[in-house]
């Protein structure tokens, strides 16, 4: 995720006119009926079996003893079960709420919710029937586990724990320490991570911790909520409202999504409910393109693209009208700022002038998905494409690009200063998803992309001494700067991405150098937490001396950033690998003990000090990315398709590719 040096880098719902349940309307009916009929067989079948699976209102069984993959496959296939029935009922539940909900909107959505509403309880039968029915009359004990076979005769992953309990507290909790699971450091999957077995006992565990991580969402949406609901930040330790980027209830719509993807359905109505009546762009002051285009444009698209709702559609195609304005620039590249109210265009001040790599190559993702959802994407998508077409021109020879670029008259490059970390990081980013966007489509966008990650492998790829870390460092001029920034870790995601979609096939070698530095990286990544006496990452490290790395000489604080476990949780999604789930865990405990303040959490100095104290900041994206990775990674049941359905803007907005909004 991009962010400049400075910054970066939601009870009962109020009544409307148009909320009443139309009791008339046979559709409705019949909708409750199948509802009703659905939910009492589901909680028929599942009578009884409650206890075996860890969540919300139940308390898991704990020891601190390790268990290896088959030590769980006596209990594993029915655990799933259990929980795959629980889910769908669950789901019967929130249709029928949901249904409740969205009536109000019109009777011509409603036969389009009636169907979807039946298809689920359809599926929820028929699994009920399939799983129970079947795995009853033979006991599950006897319920066969296949899974793909293990070519390279791997030794079982040995690190399977039992599930934490429900009223488990983080008050105690302390840091491991650093210098542990080594087998990983290098890059390579040591253990053999592909088995059933070894993914329902590891499902099984990642629910009993998402448990907690939805408990600290709700805490802090609690706070901000109650204390500065609608505004842009709430301080955490003070509970007062701040405004941050130009009072456009910053917080709240970074949040949108966060909430759907937790099941806090209430409170996502509620800030729907505020951003239907109280949200207005029309402001006379000038924001930043590039934050206001991720967090505010982001957050309302990636809400309307999981809700439907066209309230969020209709307020997005307002904000993209006003900063759409920042592409009127004959150099084709946005000016850095916008007045919101008359159009008026600029440059950053403190940039010299010029405009930022990543803040113009980090519009697109937004742009393009809002113009295909109103039919109007020469307007809006096509538009935002310009830079990277400006980009291909300048063509630098190993694909990387210097963070100032002039855009006032010819563009140029104007320093010399190559990194992945603030300032340049994102364009990357959005190089490879552009194209994942689009459908595979676009080669422009591929080729930068992998002509990037080559310059970076063979310009900027290091390893540290004595343990051989793997390690980004920046370039200025023909000097290695041997630092690399918390922003940085987006690349272990970011690299296992492109390897898995690589055009020349996951077992090409491209892709499998590409995965490898990936995996390496994040595991480089850990260590930046793992070794501090918090057991949570500075902002930036550097690489001198004799023991890998030390805290940046300005870099001793922790902003509540995301990236590292942003990457936890795609490498998770694609390997299957479930360390990453473990060392997400301890950084989710760290945070706990560490960030969490009396009405949210803050950000902290002194990630080397175990008495340190949250500060009174806390940005709007801690909700909105950081906590949604974290839940995410130990959410076996999401809906959440990175390889197939779904990219995320660098604001962790996930929203469908284009040909899954096709279908």
């Amino acid at each position: 995720m991009a962010r400049t040096a400075l910054g970066r880098r939601r009870g009962t719902r109020s009544s409307g006119k148009n909320r009443h349940f139309m009791t008339a309307s046979p559709v409705v009916v019949g909708c409750v009926v199948i509802v009703t009929i659905s939910m009492a067989l589901l909680l028929g079948i599942v009578i009884g079996s409650n206890a075996l699976a860890p969540g919300d209102g139940t308390t898991a069984t704990t020891t601190t003893s390790t268990r290896t993959a088959s030590d769980v496959q006596q209990t594993s296939e029915m655990q799933q079960n259990v929980v795959g029935v629980q889910k769908l009922v669950g789901k019967a539940k929130q249709d029928l709420k949901y249904l409740r909900q969205r009536t109000g909107r019109g009777a011509h959505n409603l036969v389009q919710e009636t169907q979807k509403l039946a298809q689920h309880e359809r599926e929820a039968l028929k699994h009920a029937m399939h799983e129970f029915g079947g795995a009853a009359s033979k006991g599950y004990s006897s319920v066969s586990v296949h899974d793909n076979g293990n070519p390279n005769d791997l030794p079982e992953y040995p690190y399977l724990v039992d599930p934490v309990p429900s009223d488990m507290t983080f008050t105690s909790w302390t840091p491991k320490g650093g210098d542990r699971w080594e087998e990983w450091k290098d890059g390579d999957t040591p253990y053999y991570v592909n088995s059933k077995t070894l993914k329902q006992g590891s499902d099984y565990l990642a629910r009993s911790r998402r448990v907690h991580i939805q408990k600290a969402m709700k805490f802090a949406w609690s706070g901000y909520e109650t204390y500065a609901f609608g505004q842009d930040e709430i301080m955490p330790q003070s509970g007062k409202g701040h405004t941050a980027w130009g009072n456009l209830g910053t917080t709240l719509v970074d949040s949108l999504d966060t909430l759907w993807l937790m099941n806090m359905k209430d409170e996502f109505y509620r800030a729907r409910d505020w951003v239907r009546d109280n949200l207005s762009h029309d402001v006379d002051q000038s924001v930043s393109v590039f934050e206001t285009t991720i967090r505010s444009l982001g957050g309302l698209l990636s809400a309307y693209d999981w809700s439907g709702d066209k309230v969020f559609l209709e307020k997005a195609q307002d904000l993209g009208d006003r900063l759409i304005h920042a592409f009127d620039n004959p150099s084709g590249i946005p000016y850095g700022t916008v007045n919101l109210a008359d159009g008026r265009t600029g440059n950053i001040g403190w940039a010299g002038g010029s405009a930022i790599l990543a803040e113009f190559g980090t519009l697109q993702v937004e742009f393009r998905y809002l113009g295909k959802a109103l039919g109007q994407f020469e307007h809006y998508g096509t538009k935002s494409e310009e830079p990277f077409k400006v980009l291909q021109k300048l063509s630098h020879p190993n694909g990387l690009f210097p963070y100032y670029i002039r855009n006032r008259g010819e563009p140029g490059f104007a320093n010399n200063i190559l990194t992945f970390g603030a300032m340049g990081d994102s364009i990357y980013e959005y190089m490879l998803k552009i194209w994942l966007q689009g459908g595979k489509t676009e080669p422009m966008y591929r080729e930068m992309y992998d002509k990037a990650i080559q310059g970076m492998h063979d310009e900027l790829l290091q390893k540290s001494s004595p343990s051989g870390f793997t390690y980004i460092a920046d370039k200025r001029g023909e000097r290695l700067d041997h630092k690399m920034d918390h922003l940085v870790c987006f690349m272990g995601g970011l690299l296992a991405l492109g390897a898995y979609t690589d055009p020349l096939g996951l077992d090409s070698a491209r892709a499998q150098r590409d995965l490898k530095t990936g995996k390496a990286l994040t595991y480089t990544c850990y260590q930046t937490y793992a070794r501090m006496e918090t057991g949570i990452s500075p902002e930036y490290v550097e690489f001198r001396g004799s023991n890998d790395f030390k805290i940046g000489a300005s870099g001793n604080h922790y902003l509540l950033r995301p990236e590292t476990v942003e990457s936890f949780f795609i490498l998770n999604q694609l390997t299957g690998d479930p360390v990453y789930r473990e060392w997400g865990w301890e950084v989710f405990s760290a945070i706990e003990r560490f960030c969490k303040a009396k009405y949210g959490y803050g950000s902290i100095h002194g990630v080397d000090n175990p008495s340190v104290r949250a500060d009174d900041k806390m940005e709007s994206f801690f909700l909105a990315e950081t906590m949604k990775y974290l839940y995410l990674l130990q959410d076996p049941d999401t809906e959440v398709d990175i390889l197939h359905k779904h990219v995320f803007n660098t604001e962790a907005h996930p929203m469908r590719v284009f040909p899954a909004m096709d279908h």
